[in-house]
């Protein structure tokens, strides 16, 4: 089976709050990455792309492909109460017949992530294994900043 192709954007935050400006703190919160290492996903669309360029400084985003969308939603996702997102719940719940169901629809945009009952818009994960491998503080590729194409996955995967 061919891969389709997706349009599911990963923001990783990367940097915290210490020194940040107000107007780029709203949008994390607008966004709801309020501490480093979480991840949430967009779609690609004007408005989440301009937010992207504006915060652009202390996160890195990408095209997440179906395997890590689908690791992501069966290691990290959560339902709100601190629960863990379960094939039961996504069965019973959301309609669907697994969580590799739900990630499939999520990849090709057929449903909202941010609009599924109960699940967190977030992921929490861990910092990378092994750390960074360059500064956090200048722009891929010379350093982990802004905009990376598929190599967001490689470093998500390092995190799950």
């Amino acid at each position: 089976m061919a891969e389709e192709k997706g349009c599911c954007l990963a923001l990783l935050r990367i940097r915290g709050n210490v020194g940040i400006r107000k107007e780029y703190e709203y949008v994390f919160r607008l966004l709801h990455l309020t501490r480093k290492n979480h991840v949430t996903l967009l779609a690609e669309t004007k408005s989440n792309l301009g937010m992207l360029r504006k915060i652009k400084d202390y996160s890195t985003w990408g095209e997440v492909s179906l395997k890590t969308l689908f690791l992501l939603l069966d290691k990290r996702g959560s339902l709100k109460g601190n629960k863990k997102l379960t094939n039961d719940y996504v069965k019973n719940e959301l309609g669907f017949s697994s969580i590799a169901e739900l990630a499939q629809a999520i990849y090709v945009s057929e449903i909202n992530f941010w609009k599924l009952s109960n699940v967190k818009p977030l992921f929490r994960l861990h910092p990378p294994r092994k750390g960074f491998r360059k500064s956090i503080r200048r722009h891929y590729p010379n350093g982990e900043l802004g905009y990376r194409g598929e190599e967001i996955n490689k470093l998500l995967l390092r995190m799950i």
